[in-house]
């Protein structure tokens, strides 16, 4: 059974600050669909549609019947676990210091066998295993052996937890704390354990619903942030940035209507202002304090997660220019993304449907609910994933711009939705 996490002692500001070692990270471009289903939280291995054989590891063609013939498919993970093995030592800089490291050999019920990493609570072989797929601190996919019932601390699995990006004892920045959605992220993140929340506020003269609530939390700090203020940023960055661990940025303006439906610039500017140069300013002074700290082991950075939308997807004319400003902080995210692998910060782009709040009044149910939302960010965050498309609307868009996006950009354009 994993024994509870317990609080992690601050870092010693005497001693050097330890520089990030990734695991290995090469990998062939076959074996990159792996990696693309665990970046969504699903296991997936090659199916041949000419035999039906699975097979592990990736390749060109089918290892039975040599079919080219190859899709990926997701795999329940169910399997028996042969044998395990412990580490003691190793030549690779990331694991010689995370050592002893726990591996075993698992034959799937659905065929392959297959080398994964074990976590603490799966017993001596032979016992059946459930395989799962998770993104290391490389941003590549690993496998990972779990026990059929684990307990309530899983998630607290030392291995795993070096995995994931729980918010359990980290220190978490919400960007703006004056909206429904940012209040219920402020509200998930202290039931999930985090030691310390910082609340932006950009305009503190304002009197905002539920403010008060949150501020009542003893977890809960508010700060002054305004992105669409460069010094205000840098001011904040130069306060905290070297203490947070998660960043989430859920600061958005959102209008309705398109290009013809409103005169003049104004709107559109705003909406890019804080949708994709607010994520600009703040990437620009957050993002190298959080590098800096991504190796200092359980009080070190980790997560990095911007509220997109949908709508960056595939243009919604009745939300156009909004839709606009989120595709451009989507591409920005995806830079992002890269430019803070190496340092092992996982950026996790959150891509929900129309949430419940005015300015999705006149769109039709179903819509997001805020606590949802935060709901499934947090998750997010325990599981390690990169993209997530909340709600049942977002699930749809997704599945039809991934059949085709030009018959998705019709049907949007034609008034569907």
């Amino acid at each position: 059974m994993t024994m509870p996490l317990m609080r992690p002692k601050k870092k010693n500001p005497v001693l050097r600050t330890r520089q990030m070692n990734l695991p290995p990270w090469a990998r062939g471009r076959v074996a990159l669909g792996i990696t693309a289903a665990a970046a969504e939280g699903r296991f997936e291995l090659q199916e041949c549609e000419e035999c039906g054989t699975v097979q592990y590891p990736p390749r060109e063609a089918c290892h039975k019947c040599l079919s080219a013939a190859l899709r990926w498919r997701e795999q329940s993970g169910e399997g028996n676990l042969l044998a395990t093995t412990t580490l003691h030592h190793s030549n690779d800089m990331y694991f010689r210091e995370r050592l002893p490291w726990r591996l075993g050999l698992v034959h799937l019920d659905a065929g392959p066998t297959l080398m994964v990493h074990m976590h603490g609570e799966v017993g001596d072989a032979p016992s059946r295993v459930k395989v799962g797929a998770r993104l290391d601190r490389a941003g590549q996919a690993v496998l990972i052996g779990f026990p059929n019932e684990g307990s309530a601390h899983m998630a607290d699995d030392k291995m795993l937890r070096e995995m994931t990006s729980d918010p359990k004892f980290r220190k978490v920045l919400v960007t703006d704390g004056k909206t429904e959605v940012g209040q219920a992220l402020v509200r998930a993140l202290v039931k999930a354990g985090a030691d310390i929340v910082w609340v932006g506020h950009a305009e503190p003269w304002k009197k905002t619903g539920g403010l008060e609530d949150i501020t009542a939390l003893p977890q809960v700090t508010l700060v002054p942030l305004d992105l669409t203020n460069g010094r205000s940023v840098t001011e904040l960055a130069g306060e905290i940035g070297g203490k947070v661990d998660i960043v989430i940025n859920n600061a958005e303006v959102h209008r309705t209507f398109g290009i013809g439906a409103r005169r003049g610039t104004d709107v559109a500017k705003a909406e890019m202002d804080i949708n994709y140069f607010g994520l600009l300013r703040l990437a620009q002074e957050f993002g190298p304090a959080l590098k800096g700290r991504s190796a200092d082991g359980e009080t070190g950075a980790t997560a990095w997660v911007n509220l997109l939308s949908v709508y960056a997807l595939s243009n919604f004319p009745a939300h156009g220019t909004f839709s606009a400003s989120k595709a451009a902080a989507h591409s920005l995210a995806q830079c992002l993304r890269a430019e803070m692998r190496p340092a092992g910060i996982r950026v996790i782009n959150v891509f929900p449907g129309p949430i419940d709040d005015e300015w999705n009044q006149h769109v039709p149910p179903p819509k997001l609910l805020s606590g949802t939302l935060a709901n499934a960010i947090v998750k997010a965050l325990r599981d390690g994933v990169e993209d997530v498309y909340p709600g049942d609307v977002a699930q749809e868009w997704l599945e039809r711009w991934r059949d085709n996006p030009k018959v998705l950009e019709r049907e949007l354009a034609a008034g569907g939705s």
